[in-house]
């Protein structure tokens, strides 16, 4: 409606629970579904009817386009020659001794083995079946397939993977995904080679993977203990296990049964996400959750020849909105949490989601992606079967109208994140996003609060982000780690404290309001800091003036003034101080000129600049980082503060 308000208080209810991280009721959605089909009477029984080309399709992998064909072909050229490794006990063992994961360790034979499918599936020769075989036997030689990080997951002593109790992480998933669709395309060619190749694999994917899955509930990441808050390991792994007992399994009751097991897995994780589609993780994780959920769903649907069909569904249509809705402009999206602020997340899965969903914004948005990213001229990323569904809808997505989507306004009080910009279909202007939520979410920063504010498209005030993994990431030392501070997010230190972790750790009266004059988000962070800070209330306010200002406001009453406090403001962009009370924001590129106005009676600046040498926070942020702090000198135990933005007229 023109002009309508969307005006929303949190206080405790459905929406508390959610944001608590805790479950709301399982609707039970997609085991419903099974029930109303009759999977054991829907599911295909010859996996070859599938619309899957077959190896001997030649007219579908001739017709590729020349220069995907051509790179396709010289990536498999290039592993030709790769040496398999061993995967030593000290790669595993070098995350309990030092924090490092050796990521590429576990990851590059996969993507080796990947290039080699791609290329002979493409060719149709036999030139790169010999490396291919070499691939699989790499893999059934291996005693574990998932990454030392992951090691927690078992019972015994985590450091090396124990042969008598296996466990599945991501990188086990994974793995058995490219296996089982290795020995799908190429189940012919393999036993052309020698019968024991499929027979081997086949026996190292029932050991390591079917039957642990069969057996075991007892995986967090399954939900079914109901021990933590699910996040995107559910549906990553639950669809790469789809393809492996869909694929691999021969007896049609386990198959049945291992299909229930994952919908039954999924309903969980549709339980702990919120119902307004917001995903607490962000848009990169997103791409793991939302659209391998997705996946999950569309695989399932294909099986049973489109009986199974819960696209209609509200919640599973917002999980798919969400990632257009918190999109800023290319590349950039909102980016709390662990979260990668530049993000290259599927542009096919996008606009297939939107497809089944029949939201055509969805659909457009994927297009756009699609094209910024030069989808359909360079080689594919993904999974083998990730990489043929694009292939199969290359023409489809690039002749689809494409539409750079740039919504007015959203907001997921599941999660208690909300935002806009200035004006609707345009980046010009101002757009920000802001959070309340808990310190306990999912990749969790203290944050509460806290915002991003961007201006022409560009970055100005930011939230920095994560740096590359280590095993002081996911540990009690979490919050030891720089980046994860509220010092270190646009938040204020007060009495000298910063926010600290945990579930009670929340927000509360968390407000938004927007109209098409203006856009306000307000929560109290009081509670997000130790009692030890003496804070009786402390109301963070954002307010945007569509087309004229954004002012970010503080009103707040102590019990006591024991130390120091000040407002931390965290930028992308040169910071110039011009006089007492007023700083010139300019973009590193001068996208845009901005003036930050400040009451000079109540804070001193310190302007500090931190340059960025980890690789993954200089993908990002190359030109480093400045931390504005606003230290209060004149502060009494109750009073308001603004600092207000406006961009500089052009002359």
């Amino acid at each position: 409606m023109k002009g309508a308000i969307i005006r929303i208080g949190l206080f405790i209810g459905l929406w508390g629970f959610l944001v608590l991280g805790l479950a709301a009721e399982n609707r039970h959605l997609l085991q419903n579904e099974l029930r109303r089909i009759n999977l054991a009477q829907s599911m295909v029984v010859n996996f070859q009817e599938l619309d899957f080309p077959t190896y001997a399709d030649r007219d579908f992998w001739d017709n590729t386009p020349a220069e995907i064909r051509k790179s396709y072909i010289r990536n498999a050229e290039a592993a030709l020659n790769y040496s398999w490794p061993s995967i030593k006990a000290t790669d595993y063992l070098a995350f309990v001794q030092s924090g490092d994961r050796r990521d590429s360790v576990f990851w590059a034979p996969r993507t080796i083995l990947t290039s080699l499918v791609m290329g002979e599936l493409i060719e149709g020769e036999g030139r790169f079946l010999d490396q291919i075989v070499n691939g699989i036997w790499f893999y059934c030689e291996q005693t574990w397939w998932g990454w030392s990080a992951h090691l927690y997951l078992q019972k015994a002593p985590p450091g090396l993977p124990d042969i008598y109790g296996p466990v599945i992480d991501l990188g086990v998933a994974d793995v058995a995904n490219l296996l089982s669709w290795t020995y799908f395309f190429l189940e012919e060619q393999l036993d052309n080679i020698h019968p024991l190749i499929s027979a081997r694999l086949k026996d190292e994917i029932r050991k390591k993977v079917l039957i642990p899955y069969y057996e075991r509930h007892d995986f967090w990441w399954q939900g079914f203990d109901r021990s933590r808050p699910l996040n995107n390991w559910n549906p990553w792994i639950n669809y790469n296990l789809l393809s492996v007992i869909l694929l691999m399994e021969d007896n049609r009751e386990k198959k049945i049964a291992g299909v229930e097991k994952v919908i039954e897995s999924l309903d969980y994780f549709l339980t702990d996400y919120a119902f307004d589609g917001g995903c607490d993780e962000g848009p990169s994780y997103w791409g793991h959750a939302g659209a391998s959920l997705f996946q999950c769903l569309e695989f399932v649907k294909m099986v049973t020849k489109g009986k199974f069909n819960v696209f209609h569904d509200t919640q599973i249509k917002n999980i798919g909105s969400y990632i257009y809705k918190v999109y800023i402009n290319y590349p950039y999206f909102v980016n709390f949490s662990d979260a990668d602020a530049i993000v290259t997340t599927r542009s096919d899965i996008i606009y297939a989601y939107g497809n089944e969903t029949g939201d055509s914004l969805m659909r457009e948005f994927g297009a756009y992606l699609a094209q910024r990213q030069n989808w359909g001229k360079e080689l594919f990323s993904g999974t083998v079967d990730e990489q043929i569904v694009q292939l199969m809808k290359l023409d489809e997505i690039r002749n689809f109208q494409a539409n750079n989507v740039l919504i007015r306004d959203f907001w997921f009080p599941g999660i208690e994140v909300g935002g806009g910009r200035d004006a609707p279909n345009s980046p010009e202007g101002f757009f920000f996003a802001a959070k309340g939520g808990n310190n306990a979410e999912s990749h969790n920063h203290n944050d509460v609060g806290s915002c991003v504010m961007y201006y022409n498209g560009k970055p100005c005030i930011i939230d920095i982000g994560r740096e590359k993994y280590t095993s002081k990431t996911f540990s009690s030392n979490r919050y030891d780690i720089w980046t994860f501070q509220s010092q270190f997010h646009n938040l204020p230190t007060i009495n000298g404290f910063n926010q600290s972790h945990g579930h009670e750790y929340k927000a509360k009266n968390t407000f938004y309001e927007a109209d098409e004059k203006q856009m306000i988000f307000s929560t109290d962070i009081a509670s997000v800091y130790p009692k030890e800070a003496g804070i009786e209330k402390w109301e963070r306010t954002y307010q945007l003036q569509r087309g004229k200002r954004f002012t970010i406001k503080d009103s707040y009453e102590l019990s006591e003034i024991k130390d120091t406090t000040s407002i931390n403001l965290i930028l992308y962009c040169k910071v110039q101080p011009v006089k007492s009370g007023i700083i010139h924001l300019t973009g590193y590129h001068d996208e845009y000129h901005l003036v930050m106005k400040y009451n000079s009676a109540l804070f001193i600046p310190k302007i500090e600049f931190y340059p960025v040498a980890d690789s993954k926070l200089n993908y990002y942020w190359p030109e480093g980082i400045t931390r504005i702090v606003l230290k209060e000198h004149s502060l009494s135990k109750k009073g308001k503060s603004d600092i207000c933005i406006t961009a500089i007229e052009k002359r």
